[in-house]
């Protein structure tokens, strides 16, 4: 008997959120008890960086809940955008992190302390491949989902794998190089937190730009707009707007037809295209058509691909 297709399960979010916020959980104590024992700041920063991870999990597994509900009166387009809302959020707790642990890694520098224990450099290798498969995990649901949140949750862990391996390296120069290089695992902490900082803006722009209705790119306009010029009886398209919520897509087209049609055979048409535009977009969760007269002079598309428009 075939074995079952792991696509539904190992890329379910809200699955994926839960299991990223039991390893956080384990991995932060682990690292944060190790790290003072070890005397490694930078493995002790590592474990704030899973804190905070943990608590990402569950800001994206909250906003992922919020975001499966139907749409109702009160939210006719849904909740979709709770997905972008808690990328933001995770994104900015990287940035939160990031600050904090350059500043602890600056203090550690100028303070005088004692040499990383060797035994850390274990427990950092088994963290770094933990979180790296985790990571991978994740981004691949996010690619077969599209959404802002699940990205932000796969880069967070691929964060947290970063400052380890920072860490790893750091402490590893520490213990060979001896009390001169004490602080080694303090520059990495403070390296790693860079790398987060840095990680940490572009999710948050990438948030912004779905919760601020940004065009997508032109290659869906384009496969959009050649499912509706596909469509028997469609002369050309006029105009067309596309704007993403959470996962789901709401597209905006002026379809220009025959003006001779009936409307009640406008109507007809409306559907098939409408029908045409969710057989090559299954994202497309609503299809507004505007149906009007054919004008050949007019500025109307008939093939050529769509641009959005220019926004800042």
């Amino acid at each position: 008997m075939a074995a079952p297709h792991p696509s539904a399960r190992d890329t379910d979010p809200q699955r994926l959120a839960q299991l990223g916020l039991l390893v956080n959980a384990l991995l932060a104590v682990v690292k944060l008890v190790a790290g003072l024992v070890g005397h490694a700041y930078a493995l002790v920063a590592d474990a704030i960086e899973s804190g905070m991870d943990m608590f990402g999990s569950v800001v994206v597994w909250s906003g992922l809940r919020i975001a499966s509900r139907d749409p109702d009166e009160r939210y006719p387009f849904g909740y979709g955008r709770a997905e972008a809302l808690a990328g933001a959020v995770v994104a900015a707790l990287m940035l939160g992190a990031a600050a904090g642990i350059a500043i602890e890694a600056v203090r550690e520098i100028r303070t005088p302390h004692h040499a990383p224990a060797p035994w850390t450099l274990g427990v950092l290798a088994v963290v770094i491949v933990v979180k790296e498969l985790l990571a991978k995990r994740v981004a691949s649901a996010s690619a077969a989902t599209g959404s802002v949140a699940v990205a932000a949750d796969a880069w967070h862990h691929r964060s947290d794998a970063i400052t380890s391996a920072a860490a790893f390296v750091g402490i590893a120069v520490a213990v060979v190089g001896g009390p001169a290089w004490a602080p080694a695992d303090d520059w990495a902490a403070l390296i790693a937190a860079g790398v987060i900082a840095v990680n940490g803006g572009i999710l948050l722009r990438r948030a912004a730009r779905e919760l601020m209705d940004r065009a997508p790119e032109p290659a869906l306009l384009g496969r959009i707009a050649d499912a509706a010029l596909g469509t028997s009886g469609v002369q050309a398209i006029e105009k067309l707007k596309v704007r993403k919520s959470g996962t789901a897509l709401y597209v905006d087209i002026h379809v220009q037809a025959d003006p001779a049609l009936t409307l009640h055979d406008a109507h007809i048409l409306s559907g098939r295209v409408k029908g045409a535009i969710r057989a090559r977009i299954p994202a497309a969760a609503g299809v507004l058509i505007h149906m009007e007269p054919y004008e050949a002079s007019g500025d109307a598309t008939r093939g050529e691909p769509i641009e959005p428009e220019k926004v800042p």
